[in-house]
């Protein structure tokens, strides 16, 4: 479940949501782990949110969701509490996502690699812990959850499978599960609710 108070598409989503409360509910609801956004200028997001939410009680794993493009931010996020980054194939040169990977490795953070169409599966090769597929065009905006469902197939069948972005229906999760997906990550289907944590709770309910 993840913590987005803005996005680059939509604008602000929910600008007074507050880092040391909606973490710790999604916890409480049946979250089995966290994104929190750290970038400020499109997501309104800060480091200091990742410390907010783990002295408010949150001790689920929680992703620093941010464009790491340099070994600096590695630091930070361990420094912050996070226990898992995000690299993604777009931003970063073969090499560069390797030794990014090591790295997180070395500071005992896991990868979420994050893919977007094929010609980012020579990324796979790294074997990161968990395999994103981003159902949003980065380019476009558009997202369409068919892309999950095409890139499944091409990812190694014994991986960690994650789908990202535009899921807001319980059967569109059972669907990706059969396809081979064990990772989920929503944010703006519960961020938009008044109670994101209680929208949590009934869409596992519904699952």
């Amino acid at each position: 479940a993840e913590f987005k108070r803005k996005s680059p598409s939509k604008g602000w989503i929910k600008q007074e949501g507050r880092a040391d409360v909606i973490p710790l509910s999604y916890q409480r609801h049946g979250a089995s782990a966290l994104s929190i956004l750290t970038d400020i200028d499109y997501f309104g997001g800060y480091d200091e949110y990742i410390q907010q939410a783990r002295q408010s009680g949150v001790t689920i794993p929680i992703l620093y969701k941010n464009f790491i493009i340099d070994e600096y931010q590695l630091f930070q996020a361990r420094f912050c509490g996070a226990s898992a980054v995000l690299l993604i194939a777009a931003d970063l040169g073969m090499e560069e996502c390797k030794t990014l990977l090591q790295l997180a490795h070395d500071l005992s953070m896991e990868v979420l690699l994050e893919m977007h169409g094929e010609r980012d599966f020579d990324y796979a090769a790294l074997e990161p812990d968990m395999y994103g597929i981003n159902n949003r065009n980065l380019g476009t905006f558009v997202t369409d959850v068919e892309n999950s469902f095409r890139m499944a197939e091409l990812l190694p069948k014994e991986g960690c499978k994650v789908s990202e972005s535009g899921i807001g229906n319980p059967a569109t999760v059972r669907q990706l599960r059969a396809a081979g997906f064990s990772g989920f990550l929503m944010g703006e289907h519960f961020m938009k609710a008044e109670e994101p944590g209680v929208e949590l709770s009934q869409f596992i309910a519904a699952l």
